[in-house]
C-alpha cells in the first residue's frame, strides 16, 4: 500500500487559468488530454490510451458517477464549471495556484474573478515571450524596447509577479548563448518593421530571444525572483532533440547564482539530466509536473524515481501544469500524490528512508519548497 500523501496540501507552482465554456463533450474534452494539435490523435486515438481510461474511471468516483465517458460529461455539465474548480480545490487540498497567465486568453478567467471562485492563494507568473511580443509592437527603436522590457521587469514583486516564465524551448530551443547588444539591435531590426506592419509577432529570433531571456535571467538574480523554464515535452512546435534542461549551462554560471531557477515538466523525456541538474547547481530546482497527465503506470513510476534518486527533496517542486478544465487539477493531484508515494514506499522497503522521512520529503516536495522558493 503506497504512503498515503492525502492529507498533505499542494502549493501548484505552475498551473493556468480555466475556461469559461467547457467542453460538453468526450471528444472536446479529449482535446485536453493530449499535447498535439493534430485533430486526428482526439478524434482517433485519445481514447485508446491509459491516461484517457485511468482519467475516466477517476472522474467518475469524483463525480460520484458510472465510469463511462457520457456518465462522467453529463455529471460534469450539471455540476457546472464553478462548482467544480471549488470542488477540486477544496478536495484536492490546494493551498495555492501560481498561475502562468501568457495561455488561455480571454477565453479564461481572469486572476481576480479565479480568486472568486476558489478558495486558495492566487498568484501570477509573468511570461515572457508575450510581453517581448507585445513590446516590439509598440516600439520605435531598439533603444527605447530594450528600456521598457528592463523597466517591465524591474520590480517583479512590487508589479505583482512571484515569477517568470520562458517558453524560449519552443521557439528557439534551450540552447542560450551570450548575445551582444549590437547583434541583438540588428536581429530587433530585422523583425520590428513587419511586427509593426502587422500589429502582432511571434518572436522566433534567437539572438534576439536569447539577449532578453539572459536580461531576465539577470532580473531574477538580482531580485531573487524565480524564473520558470519549459523543458521537455510540449505540442507538435518544439524540436524535442533541443529541450534537454542540460542546454541552458550558461546561465548556470556563477554570474547568475542569485537567480532561483526552476526547470519545469520533469524534463521529460530528459528527467536525468534535470535531476543531475538540481543536485548540481544550488540555485536550479526540478519540477515533477504536467507528466501526470500524459504518463501512465510503471513509467510515470520511472520519472519519479528518477527525479528522487538523485535531486535532494529540497530541490524538487510539484505542480500539475492544469490548464482549462479543473479536472485537470484533480487528476494532476492524484496521480502526483500516488505516484510519489508508490515511490516512496518501495525507499522505505528497500531500506533507505523510513515512513517519517518520506512524509517530511513529500512536505517538501508538495508544499513547502514552493512557498520557500517563491515567498508565498
Amino acid at each position: 500500500m503506497p504512503v498515503d500523501l492525502s492529507a498533505i496540501p499542494i502549493a501548484d507552482h505552475h498551473c493556468h487559468s480555466l475556461l469559461k465554456r467547457q467542453p460538453a463533450d468526450d471528444l472536446a474534452f479529449r482535446n485536453h488530454l493530449t499535447e498535439t494539435y493534430f485533430p486526428e490523435i482526439a478524434r482517433d486515438h485519445v481514447q485508446h490510451s491509459l491516461v484517457y481510461h485511468w482519467a475516466i474511471h477517476e472522474l467518475a468516483a469524483f463525480l460520484g458517477c458510472d465510469p463511462l465517458p457520457d456518465a462522467v460529461h453529463a455529471a460534469r455539465r450539471e455540476r457546472g464549471v464553478e462548482a467544480l474548480a471549488r470542488e477540486v480545490v477544496e478536495r484536492g487540498n490546494f493551498r495555492s495556484w501560481l498561475i502562468d497567465t501568457g495561455y488561455g486568453g480571454d477565453s479564461t478567467f481572469s486572476l481576480d474573478e479565479l480568486r472568486g471562485l476558489v478558495p486558495c492563494e492566487i498568484r501570477e507568473i509573468i511570461r515572457l515571450e508575450p510581453l517581448i511580443e507585445r513590446l516590439i509592437v509598440e516600439a520605435t527603436s531598439f533603444d527605447g524596447f530594450l528600456a521598457a522590457y528592463r523597466a517591465a521587469l524591474s520590480d517583479l514583486r512590487g508589479s505583482g509577479y512571484v515569477g517568470m516564465k520562458s517558453v524560449i524551448a519552443y521557439r528557439t530551443g534551450l540552447q542560450i548563448e551570450a548575445v551582444e547588444p549590437e547583434e541583438a539591435a540588428a536581429a530587433f531590426r530585422s523583425v520590428h518593421d513587419g511586427a509593426r506592419r502587422e500589429g502582432r509577432i511571434r518572436i522566433e529570433s534567437k539572438p534576439l530571444l536569447d539577449f532578453l531571456i539572459v536580461a531576465a535571467v539577470e532580473e531574477a538574480a538580482r531580485q531573487e525572483v524565480p524564473i520558470q523554464f519549459h523543458t521537455g515535452l510540449g505540442d507538435p512546435d518544439l524540436d524535442l532533440t533541443k529541450v534537454d534542461p542540460a542546454a541552458l549551462r550558461l546561465i548556470f554560471s556563477e554570474r547568475y547564482r542569485a537567480a532561483p531557477i526552476v526547470l519545469l515538466h520533469s524534463g521529460y523525456p530528459y528527467a536525468r539530466s534535470m535531476s543531475y541538474l538540481a543536485a548540481m547547481f544550488p540555485n536550479v530546482y526540478a519540477d515533477f509536473g504536467e507528466v501526470q497527465l500524459f504518463v501512465a503506470g510503471g513509467d510515470l513510476r520511472a520519472i519519479v524515481r528518477e527525479l528522487t534518486g538523485l535531486a535532494p527533496a529540497s530541490k524538487i517542486l510539484f505542480s500539475t501544469d492544469a490548464s482549462l478544465i479543473p479536472e485537470l487539477y484533480w487528476l494532476g493531484a492524484q496521480a502526483g500524490r500516488r505516484t510519489l508515494g508508490a515511490v516512496f514506499d518501495e525507499h522505505i522497503a528497500e531500506g533507505l528512508i523510513d515512513e517519517r522521512t518520506a512524509m517530511e520529503m513529500a512536505d517538501m516536495i508538495l508544499w513547502r519548497n514552493t512557498e520557500r522558493i517563491y515567498r508565498l
